[in-house]
């Protein structure tokens, strides 16, 4: 897919993104970065990841070799379901770039599982991460913004399936939905400090979290059959909604919302 072109819309801001070496995050922060936005971006750093961290480090390089007055990028490793991570983040970020204006808490897990198979394990992990991983990584980003004083954005990637129901989602589908509906509180507690707080809802998104229903071809072909654009989404079909939600210019009265973007799956229930 073609990158969403570079028109500053991000010039001089500072971003940090968890889980941002694949899928939706990865695009994220590519779009920041060709915007103009220094990006800070957290990942695990297991050794399987290191070939991803590394391209992403040489895909930033050929932007900004582009000479489109791209922004900078830093990462740093670490598990969301430790507060501190995020706190490192967000600290090595305000130390490089002097602010924190925009933040995405992307991190997130899915393993398919039937419903009367699902071990504590396997429902502890999902809730560690998706929740309490985005909790703790918002409420870092939001003591910055509100020591600045100057307002900011945060997002917290969500899912259609905070809105739909999955056989094998049981775990995975109520951790989308306390991401909108804390997307939502935030918003609440957070305007008086002028800090807009939404959701982003991906619908069937290309990436490996996918992988189970991009391999199998039945599956696949149901899905696109849903989808009234004919097609599943890639990563970078998130790119243009989280530059809108993050420009102040473009989304300032976007504030408690759910930004769906799943090619009009949701609506396609007849």
């Amino acid at each position: 897919m073609a990158a969403l072109p570079a028109w500053n819309l991000l010039k001089g801001k500072t971003a940090a993104v968890t889980g941002g070496t694949t899928g939706i995050g990865r695009a994220i922060v590519l779009a920041y970065i060709t915007q103009g936005c220094n990006v800070a971006v957290n990942h695990l750093g297991r050794p399987q990841e290191e070939e991803r961290r590394h391209s992403l480090l040489k895909e930033v390089e050929a932007i900004k070799n582009t000479g489109i007055g791209a922004g900078s990028i830093l990462e740093l490793p670490g598990d969301v379901t430790d507060p501190e991570t995020s706190t490192r983040l967000i600290k090595e970020a305000v130390s490089q770039w002097g602010q924190l204006d925009i933040f995405v808490a992307n991190a997130g897990v899915f393993k398919p599982a039937e419903f009367l198979k699902i071990q504590p394990s396997l429902l502890d992990h999902s809730v560690d991460v998706n929740v309490k991983g985005c909790f703790y990584s918002c409420q870092a980003a939001a003591h910055q913004m509100v020591k600045q004083g100057r307002g900011g954005s945060i997002i917290g990637i969500s899912s259609v399936s905070a809105l739909l129901g999955g056989g094998f989602q049981t775990h995975y589908t109520p951790t989308k939905a306390a991401i909108l509906s804390m997307m939502q509180s935030m918003a609440i507690a957070l305007g008086k400090d002028k800090i807009r707080c939404n959701a982003l809802m991906p619908g069937t998104i290309a990436t490996q979290l996918a992988d189970h229903d991009m391999n199998d071809p039945v599956k696949k072909a149901a899905l696109e059959a849903r989808i009234p654009l004919g097609r599943v989404g890639d990563p970078e079909d998130m790119a243009g909604p989280a530059v809108f939600l993050a420009c102040e210019e473009m989304s300032r009265y976007v504030n408690a919302t759910g930004l769906l973007a799943d090619g009009g799956m949701y609506s396609n229930l007849q």
